[in-house]
């Protein structure tokens, strides 16, 4: 006889969600993994590596045409179906088309390129999230979105574990070919499956666009909202700038890409996961808010790892530094995820289960959209019609500072060091944790999360 939770798992909602993750995994990680590589091993500077994450401006500001999305559907396939094909079959073009250029002799193409591949990735996106929320029925949510977020982050493992072993033994393009390939899946899924078509046609665009940001200056006031969006900003700033650059920095302490590829990726990836989850059973006893100031500064603290691997200097990778890579990285990546369940928690204050299984949507910049109990009818409606601009409207705001300070990365490497560069980053954690005396106070117990589920 089949268990009752391996017959739920063995489903074929919950396999669309494995592919729905990893379609939407895949562009990102290649951009934040795959091309800082590459553009290191051709000679490019960090100062410059370090401006190409401004490509990810696509993913702070899709929210802009979600709306559209919602509104208007391409002329086959149906209103989520048609955005995924199109995206899709784009992503593997342009994927192999970056692959084609010269970092040294075309760096302003390759910039072109993946500035077109975060577009097209942000707006599958939006048509990914969108099609599970209307996939999914309301208790299958938790499992759809844990799924979902585990598939996304598995798929880092391809640009970068196996494309970086690649990069090894095979030309550049080829890799790049590979790479794309691996986006298949995601579109036969997309020409096989059925539309849901449960959500209705947004009536107008101003609503879709309004509504969010109304709703959420009426429960938290004006300067509440400063302070909250403030916090959201800063809470995982230090983190995010820290592995900004992670990749130039394994290669700068003389580790080939091979060992990046098997060592850094998956001492990375299974530590990060097993945070997360440990967070979210950890949370149902000490509460979010003592949470986000345990785990916050374990997130902190890790961050001192990379100084110490750092002042240790280059070499060749003997066992010794393997190890210690291995450690530092899965160190960090465990605070990582012990952090974002927190902070996810926060955010989204609605049902333990949602604070155990979406902990990992922060790491590609997305927040769960909360239905609150003083929620009106309206803006129910809102939340569970306009499925891709909800979910647009706060991915784009934690994707912030990931896009914008972590350009800085590389202008501040070249002028720091990295030891000094890592310290850095721990200072600049600080602001976040001295925020959680207003969102999140020590003392207070009026959790409704923990409340609402002893």
């Amino acid at each position: 006889m089949t268990p009752d939770w391996l017959r739920v798992l063995l489903t074929r909602k919950m396999l669309i969600c494995i592919f729905t993750g990893f379609s939407s995994g895949l562009p990102l990680f290649l951009l934040l993994n795959l091309l800082p590589a590459w553009l290191k091993t051709e000679g490019i500077s960090l100062r410059e590596i370090g401006l190409f994450a401004l490509i990810q401006f696509p993913y702070t500001w899709k929210f802009l045409w979600s709306p559209l999305m919602d509104r208007y559907a391409l002329p086959w396939l149906g209103r989520r179906r048609s955005w995924m094909a199109t995206t899709h079959f784009a992503l593997i073009a342009a994927i192999i088309w970056l692959g084609t250029q010269s970092p040294k002799e075309s760096l302003a193409l390759i910039a072109v390129a993946a500035t077109l591949i975060a577009v097209l990735s942000a707006t599958l996106d939006i048509a990914l999230d969108a099609f599970r929320r209307e996939l999914l029925d309301d208790p299958e949510l938790g499992l759809g979105n844990a799924i979902h977020v585990n598939a996304y982050k598995v798929a880092g493992l391809v640009p970068g574990a196996l494309s970086l072993w690649l990069a090894d033994h095979l030309p550049w393009f080829q890799v790049f070919v590979v790479t794309a390939l691996f986006m298949l899946p995601g579109l036969v899924m997309t020409l096989t499956v059925r539309e849901p078509g449960r959500a209705p046609t947004p009536r107008t665009l101003s609503a879709a666009v309004v509504e969010p940001f109304r709703e959420f200056l009426g429960r938290s006031g004006l300067r509440g909202a400063v302070v909250v969006l403030g916090f959201i900003f800063l809470y995982k700033l230090g983190d995010s700038l820290c592995t900004a650059l992670a990749t130039s920095f394994y290669l700068e302490m003389g580790y080939t890409k091979t060992e990046i590829g098997l060592v850094a990726k998956n001492a990375g990836l299974w530590p990060s996961v097993i945070g997360g989850l440990i967070g979210g059973l950890w949370m149902v006893r000490l509460g979010i808010n003592r949470s986000l100031w345990i785990f916050g500064l374990v997130q902190m603290v890790a961050i001192l790892g990379f100084a110490w691997l750092a002042n240790s200097g280059s070499g060749p990778a003997s066992p010794e530094r393997l190890v210690a890579l291995a450690l530092v990285i899965g160190i960090e990546a465990f605070g990582v995820g012990l952090g974002t369940a927190a902070f996810v928690a926060f955010i989204a204050r609605t049902t333990y289960e949602w604070t155990l299984v979406d902990f990992a949507l922060f790491f590609a910049g997305a927040v769960m959209v909360p239905v609150y109990e003083t929620s009106s009818p309206s803006q129910i409606s809102w939340i569970l019609t306009d499925s891709a601009t909800q979910f647009a409207l706060f991915t784009s705001l934690a994707a912030v500072p990931r896009t914008f300070i972590n350009a800085s990365a590389g202008w501040l490497v070249e002028h720091l060091g990295w030891v000094d560069f890592f310290w850095l980053c721990f200072v600049l954690a600080i602001p976040g944790m001295l925020l959680l005396t207003k969102v999140a106070p020590w003392n207070e117990t009026h959790d409704k999360t923990m409340a609402q589920n002893p």
